[in-house]
């Protein structure tokens, strides 16, 4: 079993994997697009990398509500993007509280000594770890 991780984004898409012990969240790649209404190739490669990876059941999709906990327009972006993977993949999809993820994959590569204009490059992606991981340890350490 393993589970995606999904950093929805007005142009993109980063995807994270797990392992098949549920441990660890490994980046995948960025899905990019060239306008922010264009889904169908996203959702077609997201359908591809699950394919790829064999064995998913879930998708966690980053769910970015504001830091005072309201929700606001990406938030009903990001609902419309889980019910069209659910209705393509056929895949149950979680939506998991992502703030503040792109900041802590900004600092990671801040620390990684990754240039700040090459940043933007990655971000995305560490992002979906960060969300995947968060999401790993939530069910170690709540037994589901």
């Amino acid at each position: 079993m393993r589970i995606l991780g999904l950093d929805f984004g007005s142009k993109t898409v980063g995807v994270a994997i797990s392992d098949e012990l549920l441990l660890t969240a490994q980046g995948v790649e960025i899905v990019r697009r060239k306008a922010p209404g264009k889904l169908r190739q996203t959702l077609a490669r997201i359908e591809e990398i699950i394919a790829q990876y064999g064995g998913v059941d879930r998708i966690v999709l980053g769910y970015p509500k504001n830091m005072n906990n309201t929700e606001g327009e990406r938030c009903e972006r990001t609902k419309e993007f889980a019910e069209m993977l659910t209705k393509r993949t056929g895949l149950e999809v979680v939506l998991w509280d992502e703030r503040l993820t792109t900041v802590a994959a900004d600092n990671s590569m801040m620390e990684m000594g990754i240039r700040r204009e090459n940043r933007k490059e990655y971000v995305d992606e560490i992002a979906a770890i960060f969300i995947l991981q968060g999401y790993l340890d939530y069910l170690k350490n709540s037994n589901n």
